[in-house]
């Protein structure tokens, strides 16, 4: 029961959790038509990157701005399988080369290239959504960690890698459908995902792969990693000294934020029926790191949180204000950094909880009614 509760993360963090259960599960599924709800759930899939950077940003002080290249990666992934089941042959017979990609056929390649062969296989595809994402990761990491490079140095780097990703994937546009990216895809494993009943049933999947991947970062925090992670952050000279290889530390849960943000590229992917380069780039991978600043860094659940008002604010303004829906952002970002520097998270801990213990304390507690005693004086004294 003790190891539960460390794993919830104490009472505080299991009403949270049921909060956010309720709302994603319950609220939003009840009070929101179908085309709305499936907006909710693009917006849980960009909750996914901000979970892994509450880890490897919040606690291991690792500030990742290329974030956006696991959850491109996660999605091309598979957007390629996805792509591949709606060219069947009898679906492309109009084109020169029937069963390839249209893209493909308007660059006129005549033969599906070697990469896109695996992806016939939905098993291989499952596979590489996250271990294509986490090598990619673990290579960056190998590369950089053991050669302590870290803080600026090391966002400007992943920073680098984003606009090579973006630009090698534009550039190959035979390969990769270009700055298109890879559309219309319609099914899977002959499951129609555009009808209604299928957004629905996506919505819950993404749901309950995102709280599986707060568990598991609850899982890490409540760990012994999980307190080197924060000594690490604080005095990485120490943790150091004191015999621990921090470059392995930081290699690990750079890979686990990778692995979080392809599932949430794949769902994307899944749920919104197209995956392109802006999604990989530099803007969209600092976008993710403000979801998770809204949120809060040091908050899995504040994160999901972020992803939730700062998403919905970008559609409530574009579609209200059109002409002004930027500057009404930016100034959105800048408040949320002035006056609440912990994020909701943070709001939530310095108001919040106040606010709920006095509202707790004046509520009236019914007294249970005191039952007149007996004169046992009286009692003995009779015959």
């Amino acid at each position: 029961m003790k190891a539960l509760d460390k794993l919830l993360g104490g009472q505080q963090n299991l009403i949270g959790i049921v909060l956010l259960a309720l709302l994603i599960l319950v609220v939003f599924p009840l009070t929101l038509d179908a085309f709305r709800l499936n907006m909710v759930g693009k917006y849980l899939t960009y909750a996914f990157v901000a979970v892994g950077l509450v880890l490897c940003w919040g606690y291991g002080g690792i500030l990742s701005l290329g974030q956006g290249v696991f959850f491109g990666v996660g999605g091309y992934c598979m957007a390629m399988f996805l792509k591949l089941e709606a060219s069947d042959p009898e679906s492309t017979k109009i084109q020169s080369t029937p069963g390839i990609p249209d893209f493909m056929d308007w660059n006129q390649i005549t033969e599906l290239p070697l990469l896109w062969q695996p992806f016939h296989s939905f098993s291989f595809t499952l596979v590489a959504v996250i271990a294509v994402p986490v090598l990619l990761a673990f290579v960056i990491g190998l590369a950089l960690f053991k050669r302590r490079v870290g803080d600026v140095y090391f966002s400007i780097v992943t920073q680098a890698i984003a606009l090579i990703l973006t630009v090698l994937i534009v550039g190959q546009q035979g390969l990769t459908g270009g700055v298109n990216g890879i559309t219309d895809l319609k099914t899977l494993l002959g499951w129609d995902l555009r009808t209604d009943s299928a957004k629905l049933i996506l919505y819950f999947i993404n749901a309950g792969l995102l709280f599986g991947c707060i568990f598991i970062g609850r899982f890490i925090l409540a760990s012994k990693l999980g307190r080197l992670l924060m000594a690490m952050r604080d005095k990485e000279e120490r943790v150091r000294f004191s015999g621990y290889d921090v470059a392995s530390f930081k290699i690990f849960v750079f890979c686990v934020a990778a692995a979080f943000s392809a599932i949430g590229g794949a769902m994307f992917a899944l749920q919104v029926g197209f995956m392109s380069p802006s999604f990989v780039g530099i803007v969209p991978s600092i976008e993710m790191v403000i979801f998770a600043a809204v949120g809060g860094r040091m908050s899995l659940l504040g994160a999901v949180y972020g992803a939730l008002l700062v998403n919905y604010g970008k559609t409530y303004f574009s579609e209200s204000f059109p002409e002004l829906w930027l500057y009404l952002m930016g100034g959105l970002f800048i408040a949320v950094v002035m006056y609440f520097p912990n994020g909701l998270a943070g709001l939530w801990e310095s108001h919040g909880r106040q606010a709920l213990a006095k509202l707790l304390r004046r509520t009236p507690v019914a007294k249970a009614p005191v039952k007149a005693k007996a004169n046992t004086k009286i009692l003995e004294t009779q015959p």
